[in-house]
């Protein structure tokens, strides 16, 4: 009869996953740290909103610029 071998719950765990889960622990980290309300002004207008949503926001406006720009490769 074969003996079947019980994995523990951290050798099942890939890599990757390890990876995805530390990372999600520094953002929880860094939106708990970053609560403060600033503000910003852009032209005339003034935002004011907590630091880590300006700055998710201004990450993801120069992912955007960073697609959009970003050069194909010849197929």
């Amino acid at each position: 009869m074969a003996e079947t071998k019980k994995r523990s719950l951290f050798s099942r765990i890939s890599p990757t996953q390890w990876l995805a889960l530390g990372l999600t622990v520094l953002a929880v980290i860094f939106v708990v740290e970053n609560r403060a309300q600033v503000s910003i002004e852009i032209l005339l207008v003034s935002i004011t909103a907590p630091m880590w949503l300006i700055l998710l926001v201004m990450f993801l406006i120069g992912w955007a610029a960073g697609l959009l720009t970003r050069r194909r490769g010849s197929t």
